[in-house]
């Protein structure tokens, strides 16, 4: 089986660098390529889809799994065969023509997007969305699903989970989240949030932004930073890593909390196996353990205290302008602050996965027919009214804020909640295993921490599902008590709540 096993894993290997040029292509249409290059770009990466499509499909990866499949040993291999026919069973579903549709359409998309949400014009941007739903309502009937269409386009992200089994995860997340969000907003105690909003020059949020970067432990030798209109990590693998993030001249928190989270994806990457590069054994698992990884580094250390009592002698030094009379207590409420806002990336913890349950119930209504593409500024409007007390004021500030849907990533954004939730649960269990967490977070010192995330998380690839890893690390399934202990704990003292 040796030589059947290095010739299957040979094309494997093709098929993932295919990908992984499609990822540059689309690094770069976000980030340099100019405005004039959007057609042709459409092209290269339309006829990328249609090669990897077609090295997917192909019979002979047929033959090879079937004849390896209970029939290889070593736990590489094992994942590599399951995966592999996870995907080969999904693609094989699918006619090039669609594939390739779908791809020139997302590029030509995700441009209008930029446009529409520049000029707050949702009806410029409604015609895209109502082709992309429809293309992917196609694509889940045809891959299949057990339950509902939604369900086929979740899998591609979190692999085994199903809407039904996140409806009641977020149910049950809701209702305690509101009422704490209702005590926040009665608290007797709150904090300066201006702080934030005062000049903040460019040149130094990139300075320190990367700074803060390399000091959790981003390897720049293999990555790089750079700037987009949507925060991403993008690459190839642990060898080559983007980020992008984005600065503001009067507000701090998005750049180097932006920084923050996408070096926690970018670090996720380069912890995984080198040896088994462009194959799923050295591919990351699931969108909610990668967000889990994004989240830990920005949220429980990036806006604790110890992290800051560190740092932010530093901090002050740079931005001596803004914050040389700003003690550190208001500083850190400041980053800390819990309020209703209309933005998702600059959403506080608390409030941060009511955003996600809004998205969740908006774009499972619209793959599931219930919705259309052009009512959906009215029910974005109604839900955040709902859900979060507020009303967005134009529709750059409402639906059309985040690039996913332009890119046809529908079942994405719940990966964004379970990560939350997922990180909660392992930092937990790194407390437990490392008492000086926090000393040593505020003595600068992260190598432990990425060192115990590496080696419980990052260099198992595939090989467990989510909820297997999940349970594995921590010692217990998927919970949300470890998420309401952490906010709880955190934030009753920050506003003056018993």
């Amino acid at each position: 089986m040796s030589a059947t096993y290095e010739s299957f894993i040979a094309a494997v290997r093709e098929i993932g660098v295919l990908g992984s040029v499609e990822a540059l292509l689309d690094w770069d249409s976000e980030t340099y390529m100019p405005e004039g290059g959007l057609m042709a770009r459409a092209e290269q990466i339309s006829l990328i889809a249609s090669l990897t499509h077609e090295r997917r499909t192909s019979p002979k990866i047929g033959e090879w799994l079937s004849q390896l499949e209970g029939r290889v040993d070593d736990p590489a291999a094992q994942t590599n065969v399951r995966e592999v026919r996870r995907a080969y069973d999904r693609a094989t579903k699918l006619p090039a023509e669609l594939v390739r549709r779908l791809s020139k359409v997302t590029v030509v998309s995700k441009e209008a997007w930029g446009k529409a949400r520049a000029d707050s014009d949702f009806a410029a941007f409604a015609p895209h969305l109502s082709e992309l739903v429809d293309l992917k309502r196609q694509v889940a009937d045809l891959v299949g699903y057990r339950g509902e269409r939604y369900d086929a386009l979740l899998d591609e992200y979190e692999p085994g989970m199903t809407a039904a089994e996140v409806e009641a995860v977020f149910t049950a997340l809701r209702g305690p989240l509101s009422d704490f969000v209702k005590q926040i907003a009665a608290a007797p105690r709150k904090p300066d949030a201006s702080i934030l909003h005062r000049h903040f020059p460019r040149a130094a949020q990139e300075k320190f932004s990367r700074r803060i970067a390399e000091a959790i432990g981003f390897d720049f030798q293999c990555g790089r930073l750079d700037v987009s209109k949507h925060p991403f990590c993008s690459g190839v693998g642990p060898v080559d890593v983007r980020l992008t993030t984005r600065y503001y001249e009067d507000f701090f928190s998005p750049s180097v909390f932006g920084v923050m989270h996408e070096a926690g994806h970018g670090m996720y990457e380069q912890g995984l196996p080198t040896e088994h590069l462009f194959t799923p054994a050295g591919q990351a698992v699931s969108l909610g353990i990668h967000e889990s990884q994004s989240r830990l580094w920005e949220n429980f250390v990036g806006r604790s205290r110890e992290f800051w009592e560190g740092l932010y002698p530093e901090c002050r030094s740079n931005f001596s302008e803004a914050l040389g009379s700003v003690a550190l207590d208001d500083f850190h409420a400041a980053i800390n602050i819990v309020e209703p806002s209309f933005i998702r990336v600059e959403a506080d913890e608390v409030t941060y996965n009511l955003h996600i349950i809004l998205r969740f119930e908006i774009e499972r209504a619209l793959i599931g027919g219930k919705l259309e593409a052009r009512d959906v500024p009215e029910a974005w409007n109604a839900k955040m009214k709902e859900v979060l007390g507020i009303t967005p004021p134009d529709a750059a500030r409402g639906c059309l804020q985040d690039i996913h849907w332009s890119a046809g990533l529908f079942g994405y954004f719940p990966t964004y909640a379970l990560g939350n939730l997922y990180a909660a649960q392992f930092f937990e269990a790194a407390e437990k295993v490392m008492p000086r967490l926090r000393g040593d977070i505020r003595a600068g010192n992260f190598a432990d921490l990425l060192a115990w995330l590496r080696g419980n998380i990052h260099q198992h690839g595939m090989r467990y599902l989510p909820g297997e890893l999940v349970q594995r690390v921590t010692g217990r399934p998927l919970s949300i008590e470890p998420f309401l202990n952490y906010v709880r704990t955190k934030f009753s003292p920050l506003y003056g709540l018993r």
